[in-house]
């Protein structure tokens, strides 16, 4: 079974919560996955088409009126499967940030394209933030979807706005730093400051 991908683990998870339809799911992996498994959205049907096919789901047709529609539901064995999955602890991140990768080749650009980068970077930042702030008063206000699952939610929320908190200290600090370089690549200044933090404990 090991062959499945990731992206259909995180299916077969959002069906052991309850059965969904194709277009539910494809707005609840929006809504639950984008920030830390983006790419599950565009493998859905693919994900959901192998689940049946190895049947740790099935998969039903219904009407809506006159509207056919097919909803997803979780096996026995799909249950067994997804238990065993969550078990094995999983790989470590992998960062994908193109204005990161901007900065570190910015000798090839100049000193305004790192700041431009460094401000983007705050925006998504602060954007991040505030989604994550909207959804906090959902569930402080009691009106969070799947509140029996809020222990969860709130380890994967901590993640997220300490990675969003991250990623805007770092873009502050860059465009304090970088506001007073000089406009030429060869007076950039080398911060050694910066290496040696990491050799420090807790770093």
């Amino acid at each position: 079974m090991r062959d499945i991908t990731t992206t259909a683990y995180a299916v077969l998870g959002l069906l052991a919560v309850r059965p969904w339809t194709t277009y539910e799911l494809a707005r609840q992996m929006e809504r639950s996955f984008r920030h830390f498994w983006p790419r599950a959205e565009s493998n859905l049907y693919a994900a959901a088409a192998s689940l049946v096919r190895l049947g740790l789901a099935e998969r039903r047709s219904e009407y809506v009126g006159r509207r056919l529609r097919q909803v997803y539901s979780i096996t026995a064995k799909g249950r067994r499967e997804l238990r065993s999955w969550i078990a094995e602890p999983g790989r470590g991140p992998v960062l994908e940030f193109e204005q990161l990768l901007k900065v570190f080749l910015a000798d090839q650009g100049s000193k305004e394209d790192i700041l431009a980068n460094a401000a983007a970077a705050a925006a998504w930042a602060r954007d991040m933030k505030s989604q994550g702030a909207s959804i906090s008063q959902t569930y402080l206000a009691g009106k969070g979807p799947f509140e029996e699952r809020l222990a969860l939610i709130a380890l994967t929320m901590k993640f997220l706005w300490g990675f969003a908190s991250l990623v805007e200290t770092w873009a502050q600090w860059v465009e304090c730093e970088v506001a007073g370089w000089p406009e030429a690549p060869a007076g950039w200044p080398a911060r050694m400051d910066a290496f040696a933090e990491t050799l420090q404990p807790n770093h």
